[in-house]
């Protein structure tokens, strides 16, 4: 089951992307003062509330306008709305109801789906006074907030975990799911197409010809599988058209569908910014993944042509190191069958437990060897660990100070999991609990 999508729209420099910087936990939209920073839609996986669910930003909503940027700004406003699941309409509570929020809220009352209204920028009891005013909107409720200093936000996310559908417990009979992404033209259709030993997508010289994702059914020594073809995924600045726009939300789509996750490099071309920003989307989807670098054939090579390659990836992809290349050419077959051999692999290492008593061994000499830094003058005290689900791996680590814990310590724990089990090809996921929480 995918995870729900909750879109955040609302006019330009109401606090939108304060507000997905929040949620995310960590500055992932740039913010600035100046209204329409937010042109495009901005995604992200949230994974630390009961319920994860995908994020998506958008640029401000004016209802009408002749300026062409807001125009597409607009025009991404309604994709997100369109495509999500929940929707957050956010009003500025300092500038007070305008004609604009009457309008997107009118427009917003023939969707179909669940809309919280957020009046941000709320600091004082002054403002929440004057927030009253919304209610003309003819809304039944609404949530005051302030993202930039997290009033409201615990009340918000408390309701809505309770709209958001809840993903099934895992079935491990179920067939492995594998999520073919990349840029335009690498050469996925063509990679598919030999894996799967017929024409089954359209293989076009032309950049982007899957608009859509494209499923198929296989069976390979009696192991049965789920292939997801996607739409190549262009920079933001490139998705131009509305088409092309869908193709990106199609392929976060796909990623998030998938077990695993091949992320398609062209050889000719070498690793490009844009083959770390979709690799990104795998890793905060917490998807295992496998790099194939294809057009191996068409590279001038020698013997150290292998080793540079794969310095490279590592170099540029530092946050996936656990995560194995295979070097592969889809025109002539070259190493293609030893791609699902490598998926089988990082599959058994993406859906594997381990027992309590052998992960706290490992935790307690982990923490014994290497204190954590101090959080705030006093010192971590770690109590124990223990797994709580698969796909990826997660743990959950009950300490005094579960948000005292810095990244580079959280780093080095996984590393540790990871030298002591194994888990290749997929990342590991820790969540810090105080430990009252679990008295509950």
């Amino acid at each position: 089951m995918s995870k729900p999508i909750v879109a955040i729209v609302g006019r330009p420099n109401v606090g939108k992307s304060t507000l997905f910087n929040r949620l995310v936990g960590h500055r992932r939209a740039i913010v600035d003062d100046m209204p329409g920073v937010t042109r495009d839609r901005n995604y992200a996986t949230v994974n630390k509330y009961e319920v994860p669910f995908i994020l998506v930003d958008t640029g401000g909503f004016e209802p009408v306008t002749e300026d062409r940027l807001l125009q597409q700004m607009r025009e991404q406003s309604q994709l997100a709305m369109e495509e999500a699941d929940v929707i957050f309409f956010v009003m500025d509570g300092r500038e007070g109801l305008t004609p604009a929020d009457r309008e997107v809220a009118g427009m917003l009352r023939k969707v179909n789906k669940p809309v919280f209204y957020l009046v941000n920028k709320i600091d004082g009891e002054k403002l929440e006074l004057a927030s009253s005013d919304f209610y003309s909107l003819g809304i039944d409720s609404m949530h005051t907030i302030s993202a930039e200093h997290n009033r409201g936000i615990n009340d918000l996310i408390e309701e809505l975990m309770g709209i958001l559908p809840h993903s099934p417990a895992d079935d491990e009979d179920e067939i492995t799911k594998i999520a073919v992404v990349g840029r335009p033209n690498v050469g996925k259709s063509s990679l598919v197409n030999k894996l799967l030993g017929f024409e089954r997508s359209v293989a076009n010289p032309t950049a982007g010809t899957t608009r859509d994702s494209i499923d198929t059914h296989f069976t390979c020594n009696k192991k049965r599988y789920l292939l997801i073809d996607t739409a190549g995924i262009r920079r933001k600045g490139k998705t131009t058209e509305k088409l092309e726009k869908y193709s990106v939300v199609d392929s976060l789509r796909s990623i998030e569908r998938g077990d695993v996750v091949l992320i398609v490099i062209n050889a000719e071309d070498g690793v490009t910014e844009q083959d770390s920003k979709i690799a990104g989307y795998a890793y905060e989807a917490g998807k295992a993944c496998i790099f194939v670098v294809n057009k191996w054939d068409a590279l001038q090579k020698d013997n150290a042509s292998v080793g540079r390659f794969v310095d490279r990836i590592r170099t540029e992809f530092k946050y996936l190191p656990f995560a194995p290349i295979i070097f592969v050419s889809a025109v002539t077959g070259q190493r293609v069958p030893k791609i699902i051999q490598e998926v089988d692999k990082v599959m058994t290492q993406y859906a594997r437990r381990v027992t309590t008593s052998d992960l706290n061994k490992v935790f307690t000499e982990a923490t014994e060897a290497k204190h954590a830094p101090l959080a705030s003058g006093r010192r971590v005290k770690f109590y124990f660990a223990t797994q709580v689900g698969t796909k990826p791996p997660t743990f959950v680590i009950f300490t005094n100070q579960p948000e005292g814990i810095h990244f580079s310590y959280e780093r080095y724990l996984a590393n540790r999991f990871r030298e002591a089990f194994g888990f290749e090809g997929t990342p590991i996921r820790l969540l810090f609990r105080g430990r009252e929480r679990n008295k509950a």
